[in-house]
Order: structure tokens, then C-alpha cells, then sequence
């Protein structure tokens, strides 16, 4: 499928409780039509103690923006 914003771009959330916040495009799911954007919806995950996480606890990462909620901005 082929969408208007690809990984990279600055984008612009137009929709939604995070409207008006901008960032870059961290990476484009075209199958579930899912944008991940730097710093524009922050979710809290609990994660097990592991290599890549020795302390373990509660995260913080982007989450997922359906991809008709962004703009490209440029």
C-alpha cells in the first residue's frame, strides 16, 4: 500500500488528543496504517528485567498515530 509519509519525513498530528504536536517519522507500518513519530505520543509500558532492560519496571516509547492523522509538513 502506498502512503503520503515515509520513514524520515516531518510531520504534524492533525487529529486526536496529541493535535499540533510535530516530529519525524520513526517508522511507517503500511499494512496496519500506523506511523510511529518521535516524540508525539509517549505510552508507558511495563517491561520485564532482560538484557536490554536490567532494571526493568515502566518505559516510556512512542506509540503508534493512525497514518489519516498526520500531515507532512514541506
Amino acid at each position: 500500500m502506498k502512503t503520503h509519509v515515509k520513514k524520515g519525513d516531518e510531520v504534524e498530528v492533525i487529529a486526536g488528543n496529541h493535535k499540533g504536536k510535530r516530529g519525524t517519522v520513526l517508522s511507517v507500518n503500511a499494512e496496519k496504517e500506523q506511523v510511529i513519530v518521535d516524540g508525539a505520543r509517549k505510552v508507558k509500558k511495563a517491561v520485564r528485567r532482560s538484557d536490554q532492560h536490567p532494571d526493568g519496571g515502566i518505559i516510556e516509547e512512542d506509540g503508534p498515530i493512525h497514518i489519516s492523522n498526520v500531515k507532512k509538513l514541506g
